[in-house]
């Protein structure tokens, strides 16, 4: 089995050695050909220091931080074996779990299998805003993970080819990925206390969490055909303003004083609002097939080509 362990830390000087040697203890033990790559995210403490004093270790170390998803695109990037662990650096993942996951996916044939920290070591309001956040997931994605949150997951870096993470997308790479076809799954796993440092949650990423999570829902849905999503929004408003058209005509003709009256401005507001709509979803709908055309990615994923000896 040939692994590379993918780990993003922030000021994580007091974790980077114990969580290394825990990685290369369970890996020796299963006789996994492995590779350990920590991405400095911007450290300003002795992270880096601490992080080159390992062995064996691969060090990427970002000009500054760039945050979580980012260190993880580019480890990711930088990763050279067939199957892709991530983790937290903050030592609340287990890397006993590790050959777990990946007995799961070879199991059960699947592209990903995530974490589920069943029983979480977090404070109570780190835990309420995540099982809020996991219902909201659940609505708009149905993704069918109760934990995306969870650093902790193995993928078969095929699941990589076209795609670049960013914003707070790391919690979302199971939903993208289904949206693409690939099969996923979760084990439960075990979540430790954190021992030293500070956790770096806080309320911007949540929030930048949402946003992303509602971008991710939009190209679930309309990708490939914005045009669905804003022409017929325009066509309903253009529908609203024709009804207080044809209102605003009926009042003038039975002498109603037009300057009293909001229903022309309103008229007016709903027809060009949308126009405008339906406008914008023709310039997405071009945007969108100038992407698909000049970049990897597609709207469909292969999963196997298929052809008989004759």
């Amino acid at each position: 089995m040939k692994i590379s362990i993918v780990v993003p830390v922030f000021n994580e000087e007091g974790n980077v050695e114990g969580l290394h040697s825990e990685i290369v203890a369970i890996c020796n033990e299963m006789n996994y050909e492995y590779e350990v790559i920590f991405i400095n995210d911007g450290s300003d403490d002795k992270t880096v220091e601490n992080i080159k004093k390992l062995s064996p270790v691969k060090l990427i170390d970002l000009r500054k931080n760039f945050g979580q998803t980012a260190a993880m695109d580019a480890g990711i990037k930088a990763a050279q074996h067939p199957l892709i662990v991530t983790m937290d650096g903050d030592r609340q993942n287990d890397p006993t779990d590790i050959p777990k996951l990946i007995n799961h996916l070879v199991e059960n044939d699947l592209d990903v299998v995530s974490g589920w920290r069943k029983n979480r070591k977090d404070s109570f309001m780190k835990h309420f805003v995540s099982r809020g956040a996991n219902q909201i997931r659940g609505v708009l994605l149905n993704d069918g993970i109760h934990d995306s949150g969870c650093s902790l997951k193995v993928y078969k870096t095929d699941c990589f080819k076209g795609i670049s993470l960013y914003g707070e997308m790391h919690r979302f790479i199971p939903a993208i990925l289904k949206i693409k076809g690939f099969r996923i799954g979760e084990h439960v796993v075990n979540h430790k206390p954190r021992v030293s440092g500070v956790t770096k949650y806080n309320w911007r990423r949540t929030v930048k969490g949402l946003i992303d999570m509602v971008s991710v829902w939009f190209w679930n849905k309309f990708a490939s055909r914005p045009l669905h999503l804003l022409g017929g929004m325009g066509i309903f408003v253009l529908f609203l303003g024709m009804l207080s058209g044809a209102y605003t005509i009926y009042l003038y003709l039975t002498g109603w004083e037009m300057s009293d009256s909001a229903f022309p401005n309103l008229t007016m507001f709903l027809m060009l609002g949308g126009i405008q709509l339906f406008i914008s979803g023709i310039i997405m709908d071009v945007m969108l097939k100038d992407y698909f055309e000049s970049t990897k990615d597609h709207v469909y994923s292969i999963r196997e080509v298929y052809s008989s000896e004759e």
